[in-house]
């Protein structure tokens, strides 16, 4: 999963982000709230871990403008402020959720978790196309011989295929979505996690299969077609 992390706090945001991706999420890190404007407006994210209190704007006006934009990305609000007046006003934001500085690092990964899982929930926690279903919540991918589990950029890309059957997607579009525009990853990262993708389909008898269009990308399609 891609998450956005605004936080100002240098050596904070550093240590979030360490933590974040040992626990296979991609981390975009941005450190003042028009940076992270702008981000949400244009990135596609599963989930947003916004400070509050940030240089140029502070967190709950960047949750208003989303909303009003109808950016319906699940938000986990930080802040230093525990009163109970500030916690309601960034839920009635739109926040998806509250945490209080200091945290434990095991709060904010279950907050993480609970917010991306309702997520989840509303736009369906298994997909299937098919012999084949994919589940949101466990990562596991399922088909007539058996069952086998994704790791996190498996489980992202194939996630973008099984959401729009047919539909092309390109190798830009991967990137951009599950490494981060300014990635310094090769773009062949792609090539070789879809290989990986379509090794795990045959080993579960799978009739779908990833199909490469020349100089487009590459879309999912039941072996019949």
């Amino acid at each position: 999963m891609r998450l956005l992390l605004a936080e100002d706090e240098r050596e904070m945001s550093n240590a979030l982000v360490a933590v974040l991706k040992h626990n296979n999420y991609s981390v975009d890190a941005v450190y003042d709230g028009q940076d992270a404007l702008d981000y949400l407006e244009t990135e596609l994210y599963d989930a947003a871990v916004l400070d509050i209190m940030m240089p140029k704007l502070d967190g709950i006006t960047v949750l208003k403008k989303i909303r009003a934009k109808g950016i319906d990305v699940p938000v986990l609000l930080l802040t230093a402020k525990s009163e109970i007046d500030d916690r309601v006003e960034g839920l009635d934001a739109g926040a998806d959720d509250y945490l209080t500085k200091p945290f434990a690092i095991k709060e904010l990964l279950a907050r993480v978790r609970s917010i991306t899982r309702r997520q989840g929930e509303v736009s369906g926690a298994v997909l299937s196309f098919g012999n084949t279903s994919l589940d949101r919540s466990t990562f596991s991918l399922k088909a007539d011989s058996g069952e086998v589990k994704l790791s996190s950029k498996e489980f992202q890309m194939l996630e973008m295929l099984m959401t729009s059957p047919g539909q092309i997607i390109s190798q830009d579009q991967f990137m951009d979505k599950i490494w981060g525009y300014d990635s310094e990853t090769e773009a062949n990262v792609v090539w070789v996690y879809l290989s990986y993708i379509r090794k795990k389909l045959g080993q579960i008898g799978s009739n779908i299969s990833i199909k490469a269009t020349r100089g487009l990308g590459y879309s999912v399609i039941k072996d019949d077609q």
